[in-house]
């Protein structure tokens, strides 16, 4: 039995939902998970935990500055453990940008960090239109009419494929 720490970055919730998912996958092959927001990170004993998972999501094409932060000052520690990486990003929902070696956004995080992540994941989003504020909400849209997504003020569509988060929750289990 492994004690897994995966430490979050979740903009709107839906890289939470991720989580919760790979911890029960997780926990049925016997494992102890404990999720906490890369923020907090300070308020746990990392040295404790076999393997550790950070999950990101992306807003206007980045990542949070804090998983960066979690990163340089940790990367030694993360070098020295099973470790592993996904992004969530919407970008993702479509069928040739969503695995590591195809989607832009985790190739250039790689480019921006010197820590080589042991696994590699990336899940499509969450787009909830009615949940952003005004700004987000019309920047998404932008977005959306550039890259052919969908832009009904209305539209909640989640494009997470479920099956690919619980089967990376097994590769993490096996590590």
């Amino acid at each position: 039995m492994s004690n897994i720490l995966i430490l979050f970055s979740s903009t709107d919730g839906h890289t939470i939902k991720i989580c919760n998912r790979l911890k029960q996958v997780i926990e049925q092959n016997a494992h102890h998970v404990t999720l906490v927001p890369v923020t907090d990170y300070r308020q746990v004993d990392l040295q404790a935990f076999d393997k550790i998972i950070v999950g990101a999501s992306i807003r206007y094409g980045k990542h949070s500055k804090h998983v960066f932060d979690f990163i340089a000052s940790n990367r030694q520690l993360l070098d020295s453990k099973a470790n592993a990486f996904f992004s969530v990003n919407i970008v993702a929902r479509k069928p040739e940008k969503n695995r590591p070696e195809t989607n832009p956004y985790l190739r250039k995080f790689l480019k921006q960090i010197s820590w080589r992540p042991k696994q590699l994941a990336v899940f499509a989003g969450k787009l909830d239109y009615p949940k952003y504020g005004f700004v987000d909400r019309l920047m998404i849209r932008f977005i959306m009419l550039i890259t052919k997504g969908p832009t009904d003020p209305a539209t909640v569509v989640e494009f997470t494929d479920w099956q690919q988060v619980e089967a990376f929750g097994r590769v993490i289990s096996e590590m």
